[in-house]
């Protein structure tokens, strides 16, 4: 099977997916966008090479340093809920192999995203570099504080599950925006939540989808930066 084919197989996938789902996400179908940002985007090129096989294949892939890259089901409907607009600017906490970045930079104007390990950072932006993803920059850093230099934004995607949301994500998101993100204890009971802001700076909340997501890493627990 040719990789035109597979990338058919995986969107076929994705689109059953969002049927058997309507119940809890309230889509039943994908944005066009979406659909064609995901037809675009070469997962091959963000899986190991030893995976790169199993690349569109609807299921979350290992990626070192026990960190994944997600289901391209997730990928889809997170970026489906995000909203995205050609002009916005978006924040990314969790880079990790560079995929929703990617796949985000083609919806809008600027990417910004975030990855706290060193080597899966080096690894997202060199490979973001060399496809040409001109609008995403990678930075290596604690999630958790956000990116205050760049806020606010139109929209932030957590792609790690966390027991709360972070205080400094929710001060830089623009009034009108969406905040996405997997709420929830590590390997154990987590919901996909969507939430909004609104011109007076309140918060109104969504419960999307069951999710399973690795843990939101934080710099002081981090083996990988205590040794650098």
């Amino acid at each position: 099977m040719s990789n035109r084919q597979k990338i058919d197989a995986m969107l076929q996938t994705i689109e059953a997916e969002f049927r058997v789902t309507k119940g809890f996400t309230g889509r039943s179908s994908l944005q066009p966008e979406v659909m064609e940002a995901m037809r675009l985007v070469a997962r091959q090129e963000f899986v190991p090479p030893i995976l790169t096989a199993m690349a569109y294949e609807n299921s979350p892939l290992p990626i070192g340093k026990g960190q994944t890259i997600s289901q391209p089901f997730i990928v889809a409907l997170m970026t489906d809920l995000l909203c995205p607009e050609r002009g916005d600017v978006i924040l990314e906490v969790g880079a990790g192999s560079g995929y929703q970045a990617a796949i985000l930079s083609r919806l809008v104007r600027q990417v910004y995203t975030l990855e706290i390990i060193p080597t899966l950072a080096a690894r997202a932006a060199e490979v973001l570099q060399r496809l040409g993803y001109e609008n995403v920059e990678v930075r290596q850093g604690d999630g958790y504080n956000g990116w205050p230099e760049h806020a606010p934004f139109d929209g932030i995607i957590v792609t790690a599950a966390a027991s709360h949301v972070p205080l400094p994500l929710q001060k830089q998101l623009k009034p009108g925006g969406r905040l996405i993100l997997p709420l929830g204890l590590p390997y154990s009971f987590q919901e996909l939540v969507v939430l909004e802001k609104d011109q007076k700076g309140m918060f109104s909340t969504r419960n999307v989808l069951p999710v399973s997501f690795v843990p939101l890493t934080r710099a002081e627990i981090d083996t990988d930066l205590k040794q650098n």
